[in-house]
């Protein structure tokens, strides 16, 4: 059954939209987007053409009317079906999770990554990822890996789903309006994570699938928890999920696999290089995988995933979702009300979910009415701020 006859709340909770001015996603178009689009032009030597399309597009998303991608765009078919009834509109009239991916869909065109020429297959945000990676921050946590139990301890366990959690901090498309100085205060505002462990013990020995979120400072602990997971015979294999594309600013790929595991091979932290020498020959055996599809990059929820991307995850221990996209995807970018229960919106993904987010954007539900409160009172954008996250599960197949 699906989750349209199962959950009424679906058709009333309201679809967001970037068209309200002082909102978190009008700010997305009018603040971030401009910032990120100066770091792009700034960071390759893009020729003319390249940068008066990037800017055609900034001004079009901001001011203009939702265009079509070209004719000769590869998938041209594609995104005139997902937007019929969009094009010709204001920006801000689709819905958020809609015209945000397109956006990004459409600075690859601009940048000429699938067009042949120099610049086919040349990942714009490719500058920003390296030089995360290759970063003192990311040094010291390598380094920081030594310092936990060599064996598999509940303590190690949740040091490392912990690390996992909070290096979604690391999105670099968070990072351009991020409130800069000043400390983070952390706050787990929903936490099944017993549950999470309960289960992977009960089904020892099953398949984990990860759907992964950024690359660099957060690729990094997903991979750390994938080598703990098979390490320690949570799981016989782990199946991590990998956009086909550049999206998103720091959204990983195969590309940032494998430099995330040479990083990890190459370390001075002898911890470190042993995770990662583990993590190499997990992938030769395959019972660590790299999966990606072309659904990745469409800008829908995951409830609309089609058939056979849908059969891979039956069957799946646990499927774990990193990061806030995902989140979006998982329970429908809308404006739910925060104690919405969890299982009501997830519980038509084929697998067991367990949802690893940090608060980034305006979507959240499963939150206990008491701390909904004390949240609201603060008065700060808890929801978006990132300085919030939630361990959600379902255990519903």
């Amino acid at each position: 059954m699906s989750i349209r006859e199962t959950s009424p709340t679906v058709m009333t909770a309201p679809v967001i939209r970037s068209d309200v001015p002082g909102s978190f996603a009008w700010s997305v178009f009018h603040e971030r987007h401009p910032k990120l689009v100066q770091q792009v032009l700034d960071a390759l030597p893009y020729g003319s053409g390249e940068r008066v399309a990037v800017e055609e597009l900034l001004a079009e998303s901001t001011d203009g009317v939702l265009q079509p991608l070209s004719i000769s765009a590869h998938d041209h078919q594609q995104w005139l079906e997902w937007g019929e009834g969009l094009f010709g509109r204001p920006w801000g009239e689709a819905p958020f999770l809609w015209v945000e991916s397109y956006f990004y869909r459409r600075l690859l065109e601009a940048t000429g990554y699938f067009r042949p020429g120099t610049w086919q297959g040349i990942d714009p945000f490719a500058p920003f990822k390296n030089a995360e990676l290759a970063g003192p921050a990311v040094d010291a946590e390598l380094a920081a890996l030594g310092d936990l139990p060599s064996d598999f301890t509940d303590k190690r366990a949740a040091a490392l789903l912990s690390s996992a959690l909070w290096g979604n901090r690391a999105d670099l498309s968070f990072q351009i309006t991020e409130e800069a100085g000043g400390s983070i205060a952390s706050d787990l505002v929903a936490d099944d994570s017993e549950a999470l462990w309960a289960e992977l013990e009960r089904a020892e020995g099953g398949r984990v699938c990860i759907i992964a979120d950024n690359a660099g400072r957060e690729l990094l602990p997903d991979l750390v928890l994938a080598d703990h997971l098979l390490a320690s015979g949570l799981a016989a294999q782990v199946v991590v999920y990998v956009k086909p594309q550049p999206y998103y600013v720091s959204d990983a790929t195969m590309a940032d696999v494998l430099a995330t595991v040479q990083r990890l091979r190459t370390a001075t932290s002898a911890a470190a290089a042993t995770i990662g020498e583990r993590l190499w020959r997990a992938m030769n055996r395959g019972v660590l995988v790299i999966r990606t599809h072309s659904f990745f990059c469409a800008p829908l929820p995951f409830h609309d995933m089609p058939a056979d991307l849908r059969s891979e995850f039956a069957g799946a221990a646990m499927t774990i979702f990193k990061g806030d996209l995902n989140y979006r995807r998982l329970v429908g970018d809308r404006l739910w009300p925060p104690t919405t229960a969890f299982t009501e919106v997830a519980g038509h993904f084929p697998s067991a979910v367990t949802a690893l987010r940090t608060l980034k954007s305006d979507v959240i539900v499963g939150v206990d009415a008491v701390v909904v409160a004390r949240l609201d009172s603060t008065g700060t954008p808890w929801r978006t701020n990132g300085r919030h996250a939630v361990i959600q599960v379902d255990l519903r197949p």
